[in-house]
């Protein structure tokens, strides 16, 4: 981020992009800083990306800090979004970051972590499960465990990638689609009844779940269902983010502003906040 000026975006390029689902509505964008403008973060942060004359908005970053460069996937859904999906390789975009919290890949040291996903919203799972997975820190962690889910198959994420997840024997992947489609062969249901009848065990275990607003609403109770404790189970609320430096005051809830304090809470957090999340 800019010392000097916190609103001040640093200049980078969009060096790669792609469309991430069949219905085009999705895109995965691949941006570059110069070499003297990198920085270090954790998986679960955000940054704010701008254009020239159209505003800015927060995203998650989608890349693992291992990455050499950073990778956004951003849902075509407004005014800004739409800009930068009409974007061709070498275009300038303003970038602030990174923003918030983190994942607590620490705490999770010596334990299993199961990774809950839903739609478009796997951007911060996916820098979480690449950090953790790495060759370097494997070890670190005990069994990893992926629920996610869509609408149908082409609606997934990064589904080269999680094809070749599925095939390490020291993950588990379990894909879901909300029902039946000609030639899928793996879950059908949502994603909190999917994740109660894998039932990953929660000993010793953290759970870490992101996705739309009602898959978070009823994963959380399936989740204490399963024995997770508040405590260890994380979400992420950085849909509801604006400014991404605790000033604007339009993403508050209780007494915390999710951008500042945010946006990774504990459900131990959440609840004590006593708020509509």
């Amino acid at each position: 981020m800019n010392s000097e000026n916190p609103y001040l975006p640093l200049s980078s390029e969009l060096v790669d992009l792609w469309f991430e689902t069949d219905d085009r509505q999705i895109k995965s964008f691949v941006v570059e800083l110069p070499d003297s403008k990198r920085f270090d973060y954790k998986p679960g942060q955000f940054c704010q990306l701008s254009l020239l004359g159209v505003g800015e908005a927060p995203f998650g970053i989608a890349s693992s800090p291992d990455e050499k460069h950073l990778l956004f996937t951003v849902n075509r859904i407004g005014t800004l979004t739409s800009a930068l999906h009409e974007l061709e390789k070498g275009t300038e975009i303003g970038i602030r970051g990174p923003l918030g919290n983190w994942y607590p890949v620490e705490k999770m040291k010596g334990h299993s972590v199961v990774i809950v996903g839903g739609g478009y919203a796997f951007t911060t799972l996916r820098s979480l499960f690449l950090y953790i997975a790495s060759p370097k820190r494997r070890g670190d962690y005990n069994d990893i465990t992926i629920v996610y889910g869509a609408r149908e198959p082409g609606l997934l994420l990064y589904r080269d990638e999680f094809d070749r997840w599925s095939k390490r024997e020291d993950v588990s992947v379990e894909l879901t689609i909300d029902k039946a489609y000609e030639g899928w062969t793996r879950h059908i249901g949502f994603v909190p009844a999917v994740l109660e009848k894998v039932a990953p065990s929660s000993k010793g275990a953290y759970a870490v779940v992101c996705g739309p607003p009602i898959m978070i609403k009823f994963t959380l109770p399936v989740l204490e269902k399963l024995g997770f404790p508040p405590e260890r189970i994380y979400t992420s609320l950085e849909m509801r983010m604006k400014c991404g430096i605790g000033k604007c005051g339009r993403c508050n809830i209780g007494e915390k502003y999710i951008c500042y304090d945010g946006p990774v809470f504990s459900f131990e957090e959440l609840k004590g906040l006593n708020a509509d999340f």
